[in-house]
């Protein structure tokens, strides 16, 4: 597993984000590995999660399945069905991108082998909304940020399935936006040297990530290679279509979203996942 995958797994068997089924402390976490069979790993007291880590790192691939069935299996949350569902969905969205899921049969954790596929589905015109929403702790975001997108993600095929294709559409560019940032903010050494970055006029420094437009982001996310040149395109096209939130603006351009721009507007967002996940995913490699 790359270290990215590794580190979303230590956060949650920490339990350091707000839906994770179980906090564990310092006792706890040497406990949690004692109950997988690795009773050598014995917490120092150092940062958790960083300490975790690094155990995972040291862990062979026996070991490392250990601990990943010990996260699931309802023992460990005694019999909680809450946590014990939190935990699957939480772990599985994790290891997505490694090829694989983790599923109960009974009370027993097993492993199954899975496709990885981010590009758009091959649908119909009228079935292009219909998608999976994308695992999007596989880009490495902040803790949050990855539920809050989720539930645009969703909210944006309620938006389409009741033909309110502007509404559709300007939630479409602020998932665009909100995933940029999220991946500028994980990657800041990579943003700010990029020369698209935007700079203050009196300071010359780069400004802060907060006060990024989206076309802005755009465009270092080209430069990086987190893009490419059509995505980088198209997504400038639907960022002028979610300015049409402004009433004004519509009145000015004289724009009126429709089916056609709505999916056109959905495969962009799609397009823009699918080259940011590969193109981490090659960084982490």
């Amino acid at each position: 597993m790359n270290e990215s995958t590794l580190n979303n797994i230590a956060e949650l068997i920490c339990g350091n984000g707000d839906n994770d089924p179980e906090y564990r402390s310092s006792s706890k976490l040497t406990s949690f590995f004692d109950k997988a069979g690795l009773s050598n790993f014995v917490h120092d007291g150092s940062t958790r999660q960083k300490w975790v880590l690094e155990k995972l790192k040291e862990c062979n691939r026996s070991q490392l399945a250990s601990v990943l069935k010990r996260l699931v299996t309802p023992i460990e949350y005694k019999g909680d069905k809450d946590k014990i569902h939190r935990a699957l969905i939480k772990l599985n969205e994790i290891v997505y991108i490694e090829g694989f899921k983790v599923k109960l049969e009974g009370v027993t954790p097993k492993f199954e082998k899975i496709v990885v596929d981010f590009s758009p589905n091959d649908k119909s015109r009228n079935e292009l909304h219909i998608s999976e929403v994308p695992c999007f702790l596989a880009l490495g975001l902040e803790e949050g940020i990855g539920e809050i997108l989720r539930s645009r993600w969703e909210e944006v095929l309620k938006c389409v399935d009741a033909k309110a294709h502007l509404s559709a559409i300007i939630l479409m560019g602020s998932l665009l936006e909100g995933l940029l940032l999220g991946v500028c903010q994980k990657n800041p050494a990579v943003a700010n040297k990029c020369p698209s970055a935007p700079k203050d006029n009196k300071s010359g420094k780069v400004k802060n990530f907060s006060n990024w437009k989206l076309a802005e982001m755009i465009d270092v996310a080209y430069h990086v290679g987190w893009l490419g040149i059509d995505v980088k395109k198209f997504s400038h096209v639907l960022r002028d279509f979610r300015n049409l939130i402004h009433p004004y603006e519509q009145i000015s351009t004289g724009s009126f979203p429709d089916e056609d721009t709505c999916n056109i507007s959905w495969l962009v967002v799609q397009a823009a996942v699918n080259d940011l996940v590969i193109a981490l995913e090659k960084k982490n490699t």
